[in-house]
């Protein structure tokens, strides 16, 4: 870590921050992971995420996952710097975003999706706020936290209380601990 330096600010959760590696001088988000006692483990959502994201990696549409290294009582997880999100974005215009901007998202957002679940990944918390846009404008799927390897036999069960409820897809509203990767195109 002491090749780094590592900028203040924050998002609202105030988990990630900017860095700068000595060597290269690309900036990448930190997502920092904290071990409340270290006989309980990294967390399972931690875990999620970076297996996920391991799985799937070197997709232009989903947000690549640098490193992951020790920090203090933690982990940090190193991503590519994503400059907003499309909540932001969506929330500062000014006006509609043009119908091309919303094909374009789109496409780039199915994309993704179809990568994540020809790969036997279900993301289950897609939302605004974790599509990422990078100040090119292309959008990137982020946040694998909730996101499962994905049994297509249809055997497994799983937990219904997954997604942010306004993002919730019906059968999850409903209970579901059967369900496809449906739940990421609701």
């Amino acid at each position: 870590m002491d090749q780094y330096y590592i900028r203040t600010g924050s998002q609202a959760t105030g988990l990630v921050s900017a860095l700068f590696p000595g060597q290269t001088g690309e900036i990448v988000a930190l997502k920092k992971v904290a071990l409340r006692r270290l006989e309980d483990g990294i967390p399972n959502q931690a875990l999620r995420e970076i297996k996920a994201l391991q799985e799937i990696e070197d997709n232009p549409h989903v947000v690549q996952l640098k490193a992951v290294f020790p920090h203090g009582a933690g982990f940090v997880l190193a991503f590519e710097f994503m400059l907003s999100d499309l909540a932001e974005v969506v929330r500062h215009s000014q006006r509609p975003l043009a119908s091309a901007q919303v094909k374009s998202y789109l496409q780039m957002l199915l994309k993704g999706v179809a990568f994540c679940h020809a790969n036997n990944i279900v993301h289950r918390d897609l939302k605004p706020a974790n599509l990422l846009i990078s100040a090119s404008g292309q959008l990137k799927i982020a946040d694998f936290g909730l996101a499962r390897v994905f049994s297509p036999d249809g055997s497994r069960l799983y937990t219904h209380q997954v997604a942010t409820r306004w993002y919730r897809a019906p059968e999850l509203l409903y209970g579901a601990r059967q369900y496809d990767q449906g739940v990421d195109l609701w």
